[in-house]
């Protein structure tokens, strides 16, 4: 028998709604209790993953016994595309979204009317945590269509009270005259797209720092608190994460404070977090790193349970807004930690070397082949305008130094010339694997 609807809710938009820690607390188990019910009864994977793992969902009695329950992976929603994670009728989910699918089958995402208005409040919560407010103009150059990125900042920026420019991404000098004309305030953009803005608009003669944002909102790739000074040096802006995924809901689970800049608050009363050791799915205490998982607390099409993300981070008391825990800024994705002759390294320990060294920019890209049967890494990255060709070799020496120094590995760079290397206008691929 299908269980009821999750209990009702009072939006949430401003801190001074927030709950207390314990009031928290409380609504999540009872959040999760629901949650675990509806998916069992109404998804055959989960009912299956249950019976295997030998749990029911009358089990859970305290956040402590969700550790019970079977993990959920990308290959579950691959595995039953596209509709076979669904617990409601197909006929009551109001839209679909879906990955691009170029590591595999597409994953498939839907929601129901309800789940939308959630996904809206979420949003309009993490636009008013990062500065924005009612009346703002707000410039978003996520991507519109299938991906989650540019719906779900502009549903949210509506039930804020925004004037969306729905302009997505891509056409850049468009996007540039734009800003210039409709002057907003708020831009939301993936940082690698928006460093490809300043640049051209420094190409065209402006002083980015001379628009009328002052805040920008970065996602959809991770980025380093390096690549935060580099922004807000050159663009005069506050530069703040927001996180999301798609099989979870889309941007809008985690958001940093504009007034704290340290880490991004999980809005755990719709999803609730927890950090595992990716090797042992042992769940670590607060304040040790690992991989972050997700179970849905309130979604109605697509309940999400135990949902393995990939993503390295650590959760902390919460700040800015204090009943929620906050997550550092995602180090980089499980899969994407390159092991170059036994040595761990993320593309985002890269990144913070190489913006430290003067004379280079934050264009950069990961190369990896295997002559001779060893791996090599090569670190490939753009000089900036105030060099000559003459400095390339000397700060490539600089680059390799530093990263062998403070990362421990060795690596070949290249310092290539201004302009050379190709520009995102999404997320930035940084690792090429030619092994």
């Amino acid at each position: 028998m299908e269980p009821t609807p999750p209990p009702a809710h009072d939006p949430i938009i401003d801190a001074a709604d927030d709950p207390s820690v314990d009031e928290l607390r409380a609504l999540q188990v009872t959040r999760l209790q629901w949650s675990l019910r509806h998916a069992f009864a109404n998804v055959e994977h989960h009912r299956d993953a249950f019976v295997a793992a030998d749990v029911h969902p009358d089990d859970l009695h305290d956040l402590d016994d969700l550790a019970r329950f079977p993990f959920m992976t990308k290959a579950d929603l691959r595995d039953h595309y596209p509709f076979g994670l669904f617990a409601v009728p197909r006929e009551q989910v109001a839209r679909v979204h879906a990955s691009s699918g170029t590591t595999g089958k597409a994953t498939v995402v839907g929601y129901t009317a309800a789940d939308l208005d959630i996904w809206g409040e979420v949003v309009a919560r993490s636009l008013v945590t990062a500065g924005a407010r009612p009346g703002d103009v707000l410039h978003n150059a996520y991507g519109y269509g299938l991906f989650t990125g540019g719906l779900g900042i502009h549903i949210g920026a509506q039930r804020l009270g925004c004037t969306v420019v729905p302009v997505s991404g891509g056409r850049t000098d468009r996007q540039i005259d734009l800003i210039v004309d409709l002057e907003p305030r708020i831009i939301t953009v993936t940082p690698s797209y928006f460093l490809a803005m300043l640049d051209r608009m420094e190409e065209r003669g402006m002083d980015p720092a001379g628009t009328t944002l002052e805040v920008g909102i970065f996602g959809a790739e991770p980025w380093t608190d390096a690549m935060r000074t580099e922004i807000e040096g050159r663009a005069g802006l506050h530069a703040v994460d927001i996180y999301g995924l798609s099989e979870v809901i889309g941007p809008g689970v985690s958001q940093e404070s504009v007034d704290t800049k340290d880490g991004l608050h999980v809005w755990e009363d719709h999803f609730l977090p927890e950090v595992i050791d990716p090797e042992t799915g042992e769940v670590l205490d607060d304040g040790h790193e690992g991989e972050l998982v997700f179970t849905s607390l309130t979604k109605q099409a697509l309940p999400i349970i135990r949902y393995r993300t990939g993503d390295l981070t650590t959760l902390r008391p919460g700040t800015a807004r204090p009943a929620f825990r906050r997550m550092d800024k995602v180090v980089g994705r499980h899969d994407d930690m390159m092991i170059v002759r036994g040595v761990n390294v993320f593309p985002s320990q890269l990144e913070e070397v190489l913006l430290g060294i003067a004379g280079l920019t934050p264009h950069y890209r990961c190369v990896l082949t295997r002559p001779d049967r060893l791996d090599r890494l090569t670190v490939e990255v753009e000089r900036r305008d105030d060099t000559t060709p003459d400095d390339a070799a000397r700060l490539a020496d600089d680059l390799a130094s530093a990263v062998k120094q403070q990362c421990g590995v060795t690596v070949d760079a290249v310092v290539a010339d201004p302009g050379t290397l190709d520009r995102s206008e999404g997320k930035a691929a940084r690792i090429i694997d030619h092994r």
